[in-house]
């Protein structure tokens, strides 16, 4: 989950509205079944929705605009807004109603122009029972409010029959450059807002294209408005809407207070840190808020993820805060309580996951690693222009179950140690390269060049690696090199397939000995496997998954940057013949075709997990989680320990540490003396001791075995109140 918004709709059909998630990045729906079975699980997801919604693409909203009770589609169409109509029965099933809002302005009906990076706002602005939009001008700074004529004109509101009732609603202004808010402002006169809205469309089909299109992680302060996300909402309970407001290239939301009238908004004060209290968001880059009822306790709560289209730029693994609404219908109250929700349940190493199954133990069971181009780090602004810094990689998920049960055990999110590489773009290659029985390591990298790091200690876990070899045997595909160890000639040793930015394949044959490698470039058109789509784009991104079946046939999985799987069946060891596209990947998996749709830059692995016949197949994709498909049950996973509320808390302490025989816990001085619930935890999250203690309890520790556990302190309730802590035992 990068760039997330959250939509209320009830998928299943049984009365009560479930969450549709939906990954600008990738232009990933999620479907989130309400299902209420505990406080850390209430959703689950359930892909089989996505086929019944329509394409989405930017940007959605929920929303109720004809009053039956269904909640309707509001999507980005091209330059402004796409309406579809729930008519769901017996199934969920939409309607196109337009591709393009229109209102009156002035003289005329004329599409409302709203960009990408805009996000508006749908609610019943003037208290009259149907629903309204405001939408921030073509160029910027000044929001625009159109009126739903329904009620006035026919007597219902089933109708979205707008016109343009305020250039300048609230009567402020936002800067051209910036997000900040000037307060009675001087608003546009009608006559030169007409004048110049002839050319919206032009600015908003040039912003569409200059910002879709930039990804190199950077961004220029634009001299004008380049992009807003609001949310009308009664924040003080006195029956008017007031507004919530974010901005691209900034992390904060801003709340404006309305303190006009139904039909004539005056915003008299703002809150740049929103919601006050002891975390505001801060949220790079660009918050968009959602008001949905995640816990389903009647008051809707407040949901805030990055809007931000670049890829590079936004926090990609604490890109879901959720704020719980502890006041009242009328008069709501945010009450921070994590930055991961739903996120914390699920594999997810930032951005661009790369899994790769792999027997790393060497226990003879496969084990699951995944690579990513970056989990983020930090962002700052060098001379105007903001930029984030993401560091790349290797999560290691042990597998501790059987042969066709697996468990895969988070043993670190950072094998080896390696992001003190300090790489973007950190791909993973394991096989014995020199032939000494170990697994040996090459990544790839951003730059296209490859990094070598040969495993020191043969037959040890968890490995530990000789100093990194930088540029590789001098092998450079360019940008983004994928590389896979694969015996491709069959001749017992290990060649070196790479995937790249062009969308090919670079076969680099193994002409050494079993213990000194040497790759000699044979193609760099591998198959002649392209699999750029030039409809969509200038690059391919292909990740390579070579793989023989159980009669030995060589197959090949490449994934892509728009987020097809290519299938290649039946391929010669002819290196320059041209490999056979299949259609039928869904026959190693399953008897039934079934859709792949994982989002962008796609990288697959597949491998025999549960089933000896049948194949399950693992996709990374950009978003930096998996997706599993399979005729079984997924494998169970355990993610390591859990911290569902991020709150700043107390430490306490423990002593001695390291233990042998027994500890003691220290509690802070503002402690009120009543017992707590301790638990200690491995670090694969499983508890193996609880105990209400006080202050000072001895506290048994001699059955432990030696290593590194987790303490936490918990309130009766199961919440945790004291900031976790590590203990080692040693005998």
């Amino acid at each position: 989950m990068n760039a997330m918004q959250f939509c209320e709709l009830d998928l299943d059909l049984d009365g009560t509205l479930d969450l549709l998630a939906f990954d600008r990045h990738g232009n990933r729906i999620i479907p989130l079944i309400y299902d209420g079975s505990s406080a850390s699980g209430l959703y689950h997801p359930d892909t089989s929705y996505i086929s019944h919604l329509p394409k989405l693409h930017d940007w959605i909203i929920t929303a109720d605009y004809n009053c039956d009770g269904r909640m309707d589609l509001f999507t980005y169409g091209l330059g402004g807004i796409k309406v579809y109509r729930n008519i769901s029965e017996n199934e969920l099933e939409f309607e196109l109603v337009t591709n393009m809002l229109t209102s009156w302005f002035y003289n005329g009906y004329i599409g409302i122009l709203v960009t990408p990076v805009d996000y508006p706002a749908l609610a019943d602005i003037d208290g009259d029972g149907d629903l309204d939009l405001l939408t921030f001008f073509g160029l910027g700074s000044y929001v625009e409010y159109h009126k739903n004529l329904s009620l006035e004109k026919y007597g219902t509101c089933d109708s979205l029959d707008f016109r343009m009732e305020d250039n300048c609603w609230g009567k402020f202004k936002e800067s051209e450059g910036s997000n900040k808010i000037t307060l009675n402002a001087d608003c546009p006169t009608a006559s030169w807002q007409l004048a110049v809205g002839s050319s919206q469309f032009a600015v908003g089909s040039h912003q569409e294209s200059g910002i879709r299109h930039q990804v190199s992680g950077i961004r220029h302060q634009a001299p004008k408005h380049t992009g807003s996300t609001m949310l009308a909402v009664d924040l003080n309970g006195d029956g008017l809407k007031d507004l919530v407001l974010g901005d691209v290239d900034f992390p904060n939301l801003s709340a404006l207070f309305n303190g006009g009238t139904p039909d004539t908004a005056i915003m008299v004060a703002f809150d740049t840190l929103f919601p006050s209290g002891i975390q505001p968001v801060n949220l790079f880059d660009f918050p968009v808020p959602s008001y949905v009822d995640v816990d389903h306790d009647g008051l809707k709560d407040l949901l805030v993820s990055s809007f931000d289209p670049q890829l590079t730029i936004p926090d990609n693994y604490h890109s879901s805060w959720f704020y719980r609404n502890t006041g009242n219908e009328y008069l709501p109250k945010f009450t921070f309580q994590t930055k991961r929700l739903i996120q914390d349940q699920m594999i997810d190493v930032g951005s661009n996951s790369y899994p790769l199954l792999f027997d790393l133990d060497e226990d003879g069971l496969t084990d699951l690693l995944v690579g990513c181009w970056g989990k983020y780090d930090s962002s700052y602004f060098e001379e105007g222009i903001l930029k984030s810094v993401n560091t790349g990689r290797i999560a290691y998920y042990r597998n501790t179950g059987e042969l066709s049960e697996p468990v895969f055990s988070c043993i670190t999110d950072d094998l080896a140690g390696l992001s003190s590489l300090h790489l973007t773009g950190m791909f993973p290659a394991f096989g014995d390269i020199n032939g000494d029985g170990s697994a040996d390591l090459i990544i790839g990298q951003d730059d296209g060049t490859l990094t070598y790091l040969e495993n020191r200690t043969p037959g040890s876990y968890p490995p530990e690696f000789l100093a990194p070899v930088w540029k590789y045997q001098g092998i450079d595909v360019g940008e983004n090199s994928t590389p896979q160890l694969f015996d491709f000639d069959s001749d017992g040793l290990t060649d070196l397939i790479i995937g790249e930015k062009n969308g090919n394949l670079t076969y680099y044959r193994n002409t050494g000995t079993l213990d000194t490698p040497l790759f000699t470039l044979i193609t760099d058109s591998l198959g002649k496997v392209n699999v750029t789509n030039y409809q969509i784009s200038y690059n391919g991104y292909s990740t390579p998954c070579f793989f023989r079946d159980h009669t030995g046939m060589m197959r090949l999985l490449v994934g892509s940057e728009e987020g097809k799987i290519w299938y290649f069946d039946a391929i010669p060891a002819d290196p320059q013949a041209t490999f056979p596209e299949s259609t039928e990947l869904y026959m190693l998996v399953a008897t039934q075709p079934f859709p792949v749709e994982c989002g962008w830059r796609t990288a697959p692995v597949i491998g025999h997990i549960t089933d000896t016949s049948w194949f399950d197949l693992i996709v990374g994709n950009w978003a930096g989680g998996l997706n599993y498909f399979s005729q079984d049950d997924h494998p169970e996973v355990m993610l390591g320990i859990s911290t569902p509320h991020d709150l700043p808390r107390l430490a306490f302490k423990i002593y001695p540490n390291p233990s042998g025989d027994f500890i003691r816990i220290s509690l802070p001085d503002s402690h009120n003396h009543q017992r707590v619930e301790l638990q200690i935890i491995t670090l694969l999250g499983r508890t193996v001791f609880h105990k209400e203690v006080l202050q000072d309890e001895a506290i048994p520790a001699g059955h432990l075995s030696e290593g590194l556990y987790i303490i936490t302190l918990t309130d009766p309730f199961g919440n945790v109140i004291y900031s976790p802590q590590k203990l080692i035992i040693r005998h």
